[in-house]
């Protein structure tokens, strides 16, 4: 397998889980026998860590909001990305994420910033509990 165009789209957490789950529905319609093993550890793998993320729980809708929202923060594309991915609920967080922080973002734009990414849907509190006893 090779890699056309490495950087042809930039995708959130939730696309690549609804991707795969497209691939594994469509992988069981199809009843494919012959099947890369490895390909499918992959596969399992990663819908195991996204289903467990707050990917599991978002939509297009609520992150076109965020996306919408944080547009007037003249963030990069991969900026908003990782917020959406990573949802940072600290002005630590958010400086790790925006590069060059300081000179780019206020105090007060961050905490707009961690406002509009608390509006995100999240994991349920009783499933984030479990994960951190693991």
């Amino acid at each position: 397998m090779e890699v056309e165009n490495p950087n042809a789209a930039m995708l959130s957490n939730y696309e690549v889980l609804k991707l795969l789950n497209e691939y594994v529905d469509e992988q069981k319609k199809t009843k494919q026998t012959r099947s890369d093993q490895n390909l499918s550890t992959i596969t399992y793998e990663t819908l195991k860590y996204l289903n467990e993320t707050p990917a599991s729980v978002q939509n297009q809708d609520s992150i076109e909001t965020a996306v919408k929202a944080l547009r007037p923060f003249g963030l990069t594309k991969a900026e908003k990305l990782q917020m959406i991915n990573l949802r940072p609920t600290t002005a630590v967080e958010i400086s790790l994420i925006i590069e060059e922080s300081e000179e780019r973002v206020t105090e007060e734009q961050i905490d707009d910033i961690i406002e509009i990414i608390s509006h995100l849907p999240e994991l349920p509190a009783e499933e984030t509990m479990e994960e951190e006893e693991s």
